[in-house]
């Protein structure tokens, strides 16, 4: 069973879901939150393992919700308007559906859920494996790249996929930042930018909003800046 949350401020869009999750046996609704702090709160009580939500709710987004998670769940956002779509998918979101959407959307966004999941379970092992190695494997279009943690200067999230740059070369994978980030080192790697990873030790100044990475550069997100400038000790 798929833990569904539903997040939308409309409850005809709530119910329309409700309805829609009811035809397939392998989703269980286990609440609906009409506005981003009540989701959060929900979040923290129950598991849930897909949130079903809109974007454009009343103090805080559907989007700018999911950058505050630091552990989030599979997402389809649910939303009528196409503007935010690449924001989305830089969350690494599953799908992105256009109100009024059908039951056969639905039921495609569902299956990329279930795939993405399916992935996560297979893939587990080889996690554990990563992690406790000095490399990445790394997908790219017909190949698997085995790259040492020491090659990798930063990674940029573009839409689904990851430019990885390297001392070399640029690697384009197949897999979203946020699936790779999981099999990053903490104490290698930090997040400075909700499209950018950079390896700590690649790092040679920081000018303004900029961190300079030998002769590239990369954003410092705001909500980023705190935490990075701690670990970078300023």
């Amino acid at each position: 069973m798929i833990n569904c949350l539903i997040v939308d401020d409309a409850p005809v869009a709530r119910q329309i879901l409700v309805e829609y999750c009811k035809l397939l046996p392998v989703l269980r609704v286990v609440a609906q939150c009409s506005d981003a702090f009540e989701a959060r709160e929900k979040m923290q009580q129950l598991q849930i393992d897909l949130l079903l939500m809109d974007i454009n709710m009343p103090v805080l987004s559907g989007i700018d919700l999911l950058k505050t998670l630091k552990n989030p769940p599979l997402v389809i956002f649910t939303t009528a308007y196409k503007e935010f779509a690449t924001d989305a998918f830089d969350l690494a979101a599953c799908d992105y559906l256009l109100k009024p959407f059908s039951i056969e959307r639905f039921i495609i966004a569902i299956d990329r859920v279930i795939e993405k999941l399916d992935s996560k379970k297979t893939t587990k092992p080889e996690t554990q494996t990563i992690t406790q190695s000095n490399h990445l494997l790394l997908r790219t279009e017909g190949r698997i790249n085995k790259l040492n943690y020491d090659q990798i200067v930063y990674l940029e999230a573009n839409r689904n996929n990851t430019k990885v740059v390297t001392m070399g070369e640029h690697l384009m994978s197949t897999n979203p930042l946020s699936s790779i980030e999981t099999h990053l080192p903490n104490e290698l790697f930090f997040r400075v930018h909700r499209s950018f990873i950079v390896n700590l030790s690649k790092i040679t100044g920081l000018q303004g909003n900029r961190i300079i990475l030998g002769k590239s550069e990369v954003p410092l997100g705001g909500n980023y800046k705190d935490d990075f400038l701690k670990v970078f000790g300023v």
